[in-house]
């Protein structure tokens, strides 16, 4: 009797010696099927790979009323740093302010307390094109957010509490990065559409019952005006808890994380007078430091041109008729990459990553202050911190932020005169 044990062993050597060509064969199809059946199917798809450029495809602006020949100027060289890459965690600051007088985004007093008996309100508010300006109601915002879109140009996502606007437009479509201002400030969000992959995430959220977009009967609070036949579509913040069928969701009082204030600006700082920033041909912008108000002031560009051809004018608030000013600006540096294997152009969709930590500068009272930003996770605060983990104190009132890619340069025109060009990542 053979013993079960060795039998595979004295057929493989029978069959060897008998088909020996036959049998290698055989085992070598095995192993490249074994091999290639252990492969995952698109288990973690790689991120796409990165660019390392300045943005060169703008839109072309046929609505600029500029027809002056432009004053060119010749700047004194000066270094392009890098922005550099943070190494060491930076600690997590929470606060709250428990006064219910006290509205934790501006750490100013409000007239009336009822007020802050609402969830944050997100508005997306175009800048582009030119023709369309000035944009409605932003001049009441407590904080806005400027970045870049796609093709050339930036948009804006306004947020209010503390105050109202009659009017705020006009709205335009979402971005991917209008996800983190929504659960950063627990917010419900105002929009005209968005791309359909963007559309789904929002409408597959946590927070999609915090949705606003244009429908039937969602007049008010989101209505047409036709302004020289434009057709913008703009909203009523004082009544838009209303529009809400789940009037506690949207008229609840939310824990919201407070910015450190102080009505005293931290030392050191470096003098900054006036901020210039560049994204593109078409798109850029200035903010100059006004000692009567303590405020800096901002102004926007008025045609297409090169670095020595750039005009602005003041950015006003059609609400108003007053120049768009703010206590606080801060440039923050993120990671900036293409989504959805998109390109550069007008169908690119960029996914701006805002966790982690990295680089930002803090401009308050004519002065520049080096900083860290973190965010541990995309339910968080923004936190701003000195390089020694010390908090940064906002001024107390507004604040905008504007977000440059990760690569963006900062160069020192002069003493108190600062320039920022975007790049991306």
């Amino acid at each position: 009797m053979i013993d079960s044990v060795n039998q595979p062993s004295m057929f493989y050597t029978h069959s060897m010696q008998k088909y020996p060509g036959k049998i290698i064969a055989l085992l070598i199809l095995w192993l490249l099927f074994f091999t290639n059946s252990c492969v995952p199917i698109n288990s973690n798809p790689t991120e796409p790979a990165p660019i390392t450029h300045s943005i060169l495809s703008p839109i072309q602006t046929s609505t600029s009323t500029a027809t002056a020949e432009p004053k060119r100027t010749i700047r004194p060289a000066a270094t392009r740093t890098p922005i550099p890459t943070i190494t060491s965690p930076v600690p997590i600051i929470t606060s709250a302010i428990t006064n219910e007088w006290i509205n934790p985004l501006t750490g100013l007093e409000v007239e009336n307390p009822e007020t802050l008996n609402r969830r944050p309100i997100a508005v997306k508010v175009q800048l582009f094109p030119r023709g369309q300006r000035p944009p409605w109601g932003i001049s009441k915002a407590d904080i806005v957010f400027d970045y870049y879109q796609n093709n050339g140009v930036t948009r804006l996502t306004a947020v209010f509490y503390g105050k109202n606007a009659g009017q705020v437009g006009p709205i335009r479509s979402a971005r991917l990065f209008d996800l983190n201002i929504i659960k950063m400030y627990k917010a419900l969000f105002v929009f005209g559409l968005a791309d359909w992959r963007i559309y789904d995430r929002l409408k597959r959220s946590a927070f999609s019952d915090r949705l606003v977009v244009e429908k039937y009967g969602s007049c008010p609070p989101l209505c047409r005006i036709d302004p020289d036949g434009y057709n913008h579509l703009v909203l009523d913040t004082n009544t838009l808890p209303e529009y809400f069928s789940d009037k506690e969701m949207a008229g609840k009082r939310e824990e919201l994380a407070a910015n450190q204030f102080d009505e005293k600006p931290p030392q050191d700082g470096t003098p900054a007078e006036s901020i210039y920033v560049r994204i593109s041909h078409s798109a850029y912008n200035r903010w100059d430091f006004d000692t009567s108000t303590g405020r800096y002031l901002r102004f926007q560009d008025t045609r297409e041109g090169t670095t020595q051809e750039e005009e602005f004018e003041p950015l006003l608030d059609h609400l108003t008729d007053q120049q768009i000013a703010s206590d606080n600006l801060v440039i923050l540096f993120l990671a900036h990459r293409y989504a959805y294997q998109t390109k550069a152009g007008p169908k690119e969709v960029f996914n701006i990553k805002f966790t982690g930590n990295g680089e930002a500068k803090a401009f308050r009272e004519g002065h520049m202050y080096n900083l860290h930003w973190n965010r541990n996770d995309s339910d968080a605060p923004l936190n701003l911190t000195f390089p020694d983990g010390t908090p940064y104190s906002f001024r107390p009132g507004n604040t905008w932020f504007q977000l440059l890619g990760k690569s963006s340069t900062t160069e020192k025109i002069r003493e108190g005169i600062w320039r920022f060009e975007f790049k991306v990542p």
